[in-house]
């Protein structure tokens, strides 16, 4: 049997028969695709940035219905709603156990860490397509509730990744009740960072970019929008903090250094910033930049967007991965910076289960649902960054 995936061919994203996958090992599941996201992430290789093995299939945001288990399969069946964590992992090496399913031990010979349909994370081929191999599928695939394309597709959707991903995020950067934070990009993570920051109770919440169609969907949810055309957004922060005059009557002698930035910070762009003087080039750590000026002595930083350990688009030292930020200003503040990939398994359950009591719609991000037959030309779409395309969900409806 064959199917429709999109496929890297050629240095290009194309549109593919592919065979039906089948059941590898015991543990295997297949799952019939109902709908994948394309991803933020995706773009990296679309731009030739993150090498990548030729006739893969991309696409590492995926839910659907139980097609098929292996003998080894115990707590699934077929007819299952599920969806899969864009890590691929054992549960049952040590980091594993430990938590990090980003890290699993087992699943990727090159190194810890394996993924569906990315640069190198293992052999997996991903889910923009109509049918997806899930290895160790008990572990992995995570039991939904409902039917397929029902009112909880696309917050269900977002918890292969971008959900968990915002929420690690803002972990990371110890968001609290009470706590300023400030989030550098709107793009999907960057708006649910937004969700994941309300969730962990902060509500002065700063939102950084250039896009005015993206600030204006993080004001929708609940964040005060900094556009860079307005000048440092810096500056721009701190003058707001310092205009609230309810904040200002709190300081004792001293403390007036606290509205001089915020507690916590994301960055949800990484290593594609651009360039506070000229957002058509990029300057690969702005984000970190504008982190370590904003982020008060004893705070802490999020690193959620990608950096890569290799860019074949670059040139010289960010060619390797290897980028000058300002390590000074960090450590003198006594800041505390988290980064690394997701460990979406830590979260996946909490966040499932805060969606059906109606604590958070991270669908709501969603924008555009199409065919795979416009995939192709969606992704030239999501590319060039265009107003209104935030988030691109294919579904698959047969």
């Amino acid at each position: 049997m064959s199917m429709k995936a999109i496929v890297f061919r050629n240095n290009k994203v194309v549109l593919e028969e592919k065979d039906k996958p089948k059941i590898q090992k015991p543990t295997d599941a297949i799952v019939r695709v109902t709908s994948a996201a394309i991803c933020g992430s995706d773009l990296h290789m679309y731009e030739g940035r993150a090498p990548i093995e030729e006739g893969k299939t991309l696409g590492h945001e995926i839910i659907g219905i139980i097609d098929e288990v292996g003998p080894g399969v115990e707590q699934l069946k077929k007819g299952d709603r599920v969806v899969m964590p864009f890590n691929i992992a054992c549960g049952k090496c040590y980091n594993c156990v430990k938590g990090f399913s980003s890290a699993c031990l087992y699943l990727n010979n090159a190194h810890a860490g394996a993924a569906f349909g990315y640069a190198d994370q293992g052999p997996y081929d991903g889910g923009q397509t109509e049918y997806v191999r899930v290895p160790s599928a008990d572990y992995l695939a995570m039991k939904l509730p409902g039917e397929p394309h029902d009112e909880y597709e696309d917050d269900f959707l977002m918890l292969a990744d971008i959900f968990p991903t915002a929420f690690h995020a803002a972990k990371l950067a110890a968001v609290e009740p009470g706590k300023a934070v400030a989030i550098i990009g709107a793009g999907p993570v960057g708006l649910l960072s937004v969700i994941s920051a309300k969730v962990l109770g902060a509500h002065e919440i700063y939102v950084v970019d250039h896009q005015e169609t993206r600030l204006e969907k993080a004001r929708e949810l609940g964040a005060i929008p900094v556009n860079l055309a307005d000048g440092d957004p810096v500056e721009q922060i701190i003058k707001l903090r310092k205009s609230n005059d309810l904040l200002v009557d709190t300081q004792r002698p001293g403390e007036d250094k606290l509205l001089e930035g915020v507690q916590s910070g994301i960055d949800a762009v990484g290593y594609q910033s651009h360039d506070q003087n000229d957002v058509s080039k990029e300057d690969h750590v702005q984000a970190i930049k504008y982190l370590s000026k904003l982020v008060l002595p004893a705070g802490h930083i999020g690193l959620i967007g990608i950096y890569l350990p290799q860019d074949p688009g670059e040139k010289g030292a960010a060619a390797k991965g290897i980028y000058e930020y300002p390590l000074g200003e960090i450590w003198n503040k006594a800041i505390t910076v988290g980064g690394g990939q997701c460990p979406v398994r830590m979260y996946d359950h909490q966040l499932r289960d805060l969606v059906i009591a109606g604590g958070a719609r991270p669908g709501t991000i969603v924008t555009h649902h199409i065919p795979i037959e416009d995939a192709v030309d969606m992704y030239e779409h999501f590319d060039r960054r265009e107003p209104g395309v935030h988030k691109v969900v294919i579904t698959f409806k047969n």
